[in-house]
């Protein structure tokens, strides 16, 4: 059981926090509860802080929206929340999707299809940043929030709260495009909130730090990072992963054997120093 809790602690506390935030909504749908009301778009939390995803209130804002006070509260409280802790912790912690791609992921590792792909990279990295700058120009020119009417999150996220309708084709196609075509394909490749948090998360406080010293070289970490280009210092040096693609997911953690891995709090002065 130790051994268990050990090697999945922290993929059993994102679960908890996942699935705890669903029931939450549903709670506050079903029965009135007054915890965490409205959706991954705009909620309120114990009926008094605002929350609003930030790139859902940017897309607004340039569409020509009016927006309201508590939404730009709300932007203000979630912006500040991501940027102290990681902005992609969101990806990996709190969106629903997670556990769709996941689910993908570990079954291309149970079937061995990443071998079989190990030269096919249809589309690279960057792919999900054009996204985001060209949801922002459409809904700058149709005058509409373009990523929200499309976006796959809030179809499940509003699925599994007030009845999943046609949602369940979308999700469906991001778990058969990750577990045949791509491995991470929509998380780490097509994603714009993924590429949006990529950039709030550069500069958190909250990193994954490498002991060289203790690593042997076993690149298990590696396996296991849905974003393994930011580990780009394995047994290289003792440097934090600094790059905001990082999930925070911990997964990384929990495979290490030798220890050479593990949470930190980013120091500024000493990533100046060498030139980070």
């Amino acid at each position: 059981m130790s051994k268990l809790w050990n090697n999945y602690r922290y993929l059993i506390l994102r679960r908890f926090v996942q699935i705890g935030i669903l029931i939450l909504f549903i709670g506050a749908n079903a029965w009135g509860w007054k915890i965490l009301e409205g959706n991954l778009s705009s909620s309120l939390l114990f009926g008094v802080i605002p929350m609003s995803d930030p790139y859902a209130v940017i897309q607004m804002v340039i569409a020509g929206a009016v927006v309201a006070t508590d939404l730009l509260i709300g932007m203000a409280v979630v912006a500040l929340f991501y940027f102290l802790i990681g902005g992609r912790a969101f990806c990996s912690w709190v969106c629903p999707i997670n556990m769709v791609t996941d689910s993908a992921n570990y079954l291309r590792r149970i079937f061995d299809i990443d071998r079989a792909q190990l030269q096919r990279q249809p589309i690279t990295r960057s792919v999900r940043y054009w996204v985001l700058a060209i949801s922002l120009i459409v809904s700058a020119f149709m005058g509409i929030a373009a990523f929200e009417f499309i976006s796959p999150i809030s179809m499940l996220h509003r699925g599994i709260v007030f009845g999943m309708g046609f949602g369940w084709a979308a999700v469906g196609l991001i778990f058969l495009f990750d577990l045949f075509v791509l491995k991470n394909g929509w998380c780490g490749h097509i994603c714009p909130l993924g590429g949006f948090y990529s950039l709030l998360g550069k500069f958190s406080f909250i990193r994954v730090h490498h002991l060289e010293e203790n690593c042997t070289l076993c690149m298990k970490c590696k396996v296991v990072c849905p974003e393994k280009q930011v580990l780009h210092m394995i047994g290289k040096e003792s440097i934090p992963v600094l790059s905001g693609e990082c999930t925070n997911c911990a997964r990384c953690i929990e495979v290490c054997d030798d220890d050479a891995l593990r949470f930190s709090i980013r120091d500024f002065i000493q990533n100046k120093k060498t030139g980070e």
